[in-house]
């Protein structure tokens, strides 16, 4: 998974997931809701690529993760777009909370 756009002009309403699924009007209210310092989105996309240790030459593959375990190759899209539902419907909560009046 990777953002649109090119270099540092990253767009972050679409988001290239293979070379044939790309997807498009991501809400860039979605970035809003931050769990440990970053958007959700953000950790999403960071775990569910497929990396290789340098030091140990394991390979974490997100994909294979999906099929051998979870039984859905399509669970990281899933989860995507799942954590853009769960982002925007927290956001909506929390900006209807009344302001809080600490004395």
């Amino acid at each position: 998974m990777k953002f649109g756009g090119k270099g540092k002009a990253k767009d972050k309403t679409t988001v290239h997931y293979n070379p044939r699924i790309t997807m498009t009007g991501i809400p860039i209210e979605a970035y809003d809701y931050v769990v440990n310092g970053k958007p959700a989105l953000d950790w999403v996309m960071e775990r569910q690529c497929v990396k290789t240790d340098k030091a140990s030459g394991i390979t974490n593959d997100a994909n294979r993760y999906a099929i051998e375990t979870v039984g859905n190759p399509a669970y990281p899209l899933d989860l995507f777009q799942r954590v853009i539902t769960v982002s925007l419907e927290t956001m909506k909560i929390v900006n209807g909370l009344p302001k809080l009046d600490i004395d």
